[in-house]
């Protein structure tokens, strides 16, 4: 498996652990979340981990439109 830098998006006690451990983080492991972010996200939309920040249908619906917006 190839490895891969992810110190820019990543907290630095996050940058070396192993993907799955990173998606099962709490959304503060993300570089510029903060504890306080993770909370107020978990409270409006249940997300509690990287992984479910990654799944966030409002997240999706987001990055579909600003495509939509690039492409055209």
């Amino acid at each position: 498996m190839a490895s891969t830098d992810l110190s820019g998006v990543l907290d630095k006690a996050w940058a070396d652990k192993p993907l799955g451990e990173v998606l099962a983080a709490p959304v503060a492991a993300l570089k510029g979340v903060s504890e306080r972010d993770g909370e107020l996200l978990k409270e409006a939309f249940g997300v509690e981990s990287v992984a479910d920040l990654a799944e966030l249908k409002y997240a999706r619906w987001a990055q579909a439109l600003a495509a939509l917006h690039a492409a055209s």
